[in-house]
């Protein structure tokens, strides 16, 4: 690993995405450069490039980072309904503690490795809650695209505006319900 003469010490591939994660909760995806990064980083922009292909494959390094950083259920008994709980929040602390790299996820699915800890996770409880296996990327799908609608909404600020209730974690415990009772309802209709 070359060492930078204006930082002394090596740029490391960790460095750069714990910067990058910095900048963009500082000031959004969309501001985001290598320019800014390299400057940030006491590196010349060039630099960057030994570690990350381009900007997408850092966006890549950045959410593996922040999913690393998600407290996902262990496979330990706990019931799948406790389990996809547990799941449903630890995917909403993404989009409160990093919302602008939750948005640009959200609508740049390239970024996400969709075999990553989290993907293995929410599969296995898909898998424990009984859906078959011919209908585990559709329930998936599903089930992804709901929650992602109502961070969406919430990040938006849609769901204070609607019926005057300002409480979106009453409102989340309740959607995680409704998913979890229209889950056991399609499973138990398929046996």
């Amino acid at each position: 690993m070359a060492v930078s003469a204006r930082r002394g010490r090596p740029l490391t591939p960790g460095e750069i995405h714990t910067t990058a994660l910095r900048l963009i909760d500082a000031a959004g995806v969309e501001k985001l450069s290598m320019r800014k990064l390299a400057a940030e980083l006491d590196v010349n922009p060039m630099s960057l490039y030994h570690h990350v292909q381009d900007r997408t494959d850092l966006l890549r390094g950045v959410c593996a980072l922040v999913a690393a950083e998600v407290r996902l259920p262990p496979d330990d008994g706990t019931p799948w309904q406790d389990q996809l709980r547990a799941l449903a929040h630890a995917y909403r602390s993404i989009a409160r503690s990093h919302p602008s790299l939750w948005s640009h996820m959200d609508t740049h699915p390239d970024v996400v490795d969709q075999s990553g800890a989290l993907w293995v996770v929410y599969n296995r409880i898909l898998v424990a809650a009984g859906v078959p296996a011919d209908r585990l990327a559709h329930t998936r799908k599903a089930l992804f695209t709901f929650v992602s609608g109502f961070l969406t909404a919430e990040s938006g600020g849609l769901l204070s505006k609607l019926d005057g209730v300002d409480d979106a974690d009453a409102t989340f415990a309740v959607a995680v319900d409704l998913i979890i009772a229209g889950l056991e309802s399609g499973v138990s209709r398929e046996r």
